[in-house]
Parts: structure tokens; sequence; C-alpha cells
């Protein structure tokens, strides 16, 4: 794939950014040798390589799935200027 001026200009204005005439062919070079390495990442043989998060083996910390309250309900309304069986109470606003 060969990127012009013309895809670097379209490119450019979907990404609303500014790009002055002059930088439009050093930054097609720019992005043509960018698809070039892309491409050559596709002539890997990759069949037997696993796939990775990261490159540290690691496993990530599970919780339980359970649902409850947070047991801080008290904790919470401390700071309620008005409150009724741990809610919040606000004036009403819709007549």
């Amino acid at each position: 794939m060969s990127v012009d001026e013309k895809t670097v200009r379209k490119v450019a204005k979907l990404a609303r950014l500014a790009v002055p005439e002059e930088r439009l062919a050093p930054m097609a070079g720019e992005l043509n040798k960018i698809l070039a390495w892309v491409e050559q990442l596709g002539e890997l043989d990759i069949k037997n390589v696993e796939p990775m998060t990261s490159v540290a083996k690691m496993r990530l910390m599970r919780r339980a799935d359970v649902v409850n309250d947070g047991n801080i309900a008290d904790d919470l309304m401390k700071n309620a200027p008005n409150a009724i069986d741990n809610y919040f109470t606000v004036p009403k606003v819709v007549e």
C-alpha cells in the first residue's frame, strides 16, 4: 500500500489536524515507511507463538464476584446533610 499527498491531506482532515502543504510530502514518506514495516511483520511465522498480554508471566488477581453493600453505609451517611434510612435526601426541585 502506498500513501500519497492526497491521502495524507484526507487523513489529516478526518483527524482534524492542521498539516501545512510543505509537510504533506515528507509525511507521506514517513507513513509509507511505517506501512512497509507493518507489512514486514506479516511475513513472520507466528504459528507456534502463544498470545500474551505482558512480557512478564503473571496472573491477574481476582476477587470473588459477590454482591454486597460495602458495609460502610454509616460512614457514608456521616457526610450527608440530610439522610433518611441510609438514603441521601434532597429538596424537591420539580413541582
